[in-house]
């Protein structure tokens, strides 16, 4: 009895390892083996950086609100723990966009932060 290897099904699972590595350069785009590394190299760097997406955005609205707050002589934990002992729950990035594109907003928060302090 003959070996049955389904083409159709192996076919199918090698176009759609081309389609994914449409766009790259080189053997990379149509060379099966070397698409296929290719192709799951980027699946996992695309996993490991939508983690580190969120550390990278994090420590910018640090780095941002920290500039903002160092204007006004304060430090970036000081004005973190002074936030919480007030019991303003505001998080970092609605901190770091108020002390981009709001600064009169963001400056009338930390007066009234240092005054009750």
């Amino acid at each position: 009895m003959p070996r049955a290897v389904n083409h159709a099904a192996s076919r199918r699972r090698r176009k759609k390892m081309i389609k994914a590595a449409k766009g790259y350069w080189g053997a990379r785009k149509n060379v099966y083996t070397i698409a296929k590394n290719a192709v799951e190299r980027g699946w996992q760097y695309a996993y490991r950086d939508r983690r580190a997406k969120k550390r990278e955005f994090r420590a910018l609205w640090i780095q941002r609100i920290n500039a903002g707050v160092r204007q006004y002589g304060i430090s970036y934990s000081r004005f973190m723990y002074l936030l919480k002992h007030q019991g303003i729950d505001l998080d970092r990035k609605v901190l770091a966009d108020l002390a981009m594109n709001q600064p009169e907003v963001f400056e009338a928060l930390v007066k009234q932060i240092q005054a009750s302090a």
